[in-house]
């Protein structure tokens, strides 16, 4: 008894994380181009910075500048696949546990995902200093696609290697 109320009452917040996600790509959103490209800048430093000293590669200044510069598009990119494929595990997750399995999983959960990246980059194109990019939501269903399917491995190495065995162990003991 105590487990079904727990379930019930728990289900619904499985869906947290994914609105939790949401928020934080929409507030990433949300920031005027200067801002988001300064953020992409910094953490591309702290990536060169680190290599540099953890590689004792003894770069200059003018080294560290050329290589930050380098990379800050990539990480710009990899964090819209990152961000995405963050939304995709917390959408499909909750979907797998009511119920939706096989081809309606990437559907639904696709759909939506890339649904939301549309609507986020039409967000944008209300932004100072940003646009709207039909390149970036190609780039967020790269996440989108490499998340839902590590769910649907996920689940089914789990039912198989797992659940399935308890089961048998269940029917035997009965």
């Amino acid at each position: 008894m105590i487990k079904v109320f727990l379930r019930a009452l728990l289900k619904p917040f499985s869906f947290l994380p994914a609105l939790l996600m949401m928020y934080l790509i929409f507030s990433f959103s949300s920031q005027d181009g200067t801002a988001s490209g300064n953020l992409s800048y910094q953490i591309s430093g702290i990536i060169v910075e680190s290599a540099n000293e953890a590689f004792e590669l003894h770069w200059s200044g003018s080294e560290i500048d050329y290589y930050i510069e380098r990379l800050h598009r990539p990480v710009r990119k990899l964090a819209h696949v990152t961000e995405y494929f963050l939304l995709a595990v917390s959408i499909s997750f909750p979907l797998y546990v009511y119920g939706v399995r096989g081809l309606w999983l990437p559907l639904l959960a696709g759909s939506f995902c890339v649904g939301f990246a549309a609507l986020d980059e039409y967000h944008q194109s209300f932004v100072a200093g940003r646009g709207p990019s039909k390149k970036d939501v190609g780039i967020d269903s790269i996440g989108i696609l490499a998340g839902v399917l590590m769910v649907q491995f996920l689940c089914f190495l789990g039912r198989v290697t797992i659940f399935r065995p308890l089961a048998r162990r269940r029917k035997t003991k009965a």
